[in-house]
């Protein structure tokens, strides 16, 4: 059984009439905040609380940030214009949050990493909806992306996508992966994805590859990079139209590539590199501005090691 609902917030899923309304921009993983206007009087600097252990990043239409913790599944929403916020979801002990995207209805999808887990909070009450268990335990269920009427899970540790209904209503998807797949064995393999730009298919990053994923089947086609170009330890991945942005965690820098149409090749246009950025693993944008959380993997990782979010201009 891949399915597991705890007690339902006091507001409803979304039902599938109400979902057929959402736009392809936001479902396929786009930044759909890309219009919004943001300020140069705003932050480029949000703390997160110490030993908060940040990973993932969303931001919807309004401007607030939720970032997930890997200490212990909890989530915080942070106030882009000045920079302030609060936990609004605790967690428990023994919960992690990887990626997370914030749905147009203010749901937030969260992956539950070694747990196996999707989760489904409510972003305005704090309140869990509910919890699918897509997996054993001893997979890593790592990033997540919002297309059409599914969120999209990857696991790091299998050769597999899940999909999961965000109507309410339905099963769980499993999509095996085939094709140009390659799985390393014993590392960490699926991680971000997005949608292709036309809303059909799904771009993952898999140890230092990228590949485009057809929905309907699960058969990977490998995307050839330019020249020198490379996307080891890609994490999070954001689109904008053909524009990919490829966070290259320990690499402390963000790959920018254009894609053709067919989504068959990325060509590097530029890097981004910041001093601040400290193992900066996903990113969401708002306006000009793309927002990367620091995972900090190579400091210690104690309950006073600081964290924090930094912004750089598009």
């Amino acid at each position: 059984m891949v399915r597991n609902h705890s007690t339902p917030s006091r507001r409803t899923f979304l039902g599938g009439a109400a979902l057929a309304t959402l736009t392809v921009a936001a479902g396929a993983g786009s930044a759909n905040a890309a219009s919004s206007k943001a300020t140069s009087a705003w932050p480029t600097e949000i703390p997160l609380p110490n030993g908060f252990l940040c990973e993932g990043i969303t931001i919807g239409r309004e401007p607030y940030a939720f970032m997930g913790s890997r200490a212990n599944g909890a989530v915080y929403r942070a106030d882009l214009r000045t920079g302030t916020g609060s936990v609004i979801y605790a967690g428990e002990t023994g919960t992690v949050t990887n990626g997370l995207k914030l749905d147009h209805d203010g749901l937030l999808y969260l992956a539950g990493a070694a747990g196996g887990t999707a989760r489904v909070v409510d972003s305005r009450t704090g309140s869990l909806v509910t919890t699918y268990q897509l997996t054993a335990p001893d997979q890593f269920i790592n990033d997540v992306v919002l297309l059409g009427d599914r969120a999209w899970f990857t696991d790091s540790r299998a050769a597999v996508l899940y999909g999961v209904p965000r109507g309410g209503t339905g099963e769980v998807r499993v999509l095996p992966l085939s094709g140009d797949w390659v799985q390393t064995p014993n590392a960490l393999n699926a991680n971000g994805l997005v949608g292709t730009p036309d809303g059909r298919d799904l771009i993952v990053v898999s140890s230092g590859k990228l590949y485009r994923v057809a929905l309907a089947t699960g058969v990977a086609t490998g995307i050839v990079l330019d020249g020198a170009a490379d996307v080891s330890t890609g994490d999070g991945l954001v689109r904008i139209g053909r524009t990919l942005y490829v966070v290259q965690n320990r690499l402390n820098k963000v790959s920018v590539f254009t894609l053709d149409s067919a989504v068959t090749t990325a060509t590097l246009s530029r890097t981004i590199t910041d001093p601040r950025f400290d193992v900066p693993t996903t990113g969401a944008v708002f306006g000009n501005r793309l927002y990367l959380v620091n995972a900090r993997f190579t400091s210690p990782q104690t309950p006073d090691t600081t964290f924090s979010a930094n912004a750089v201009t598009l």
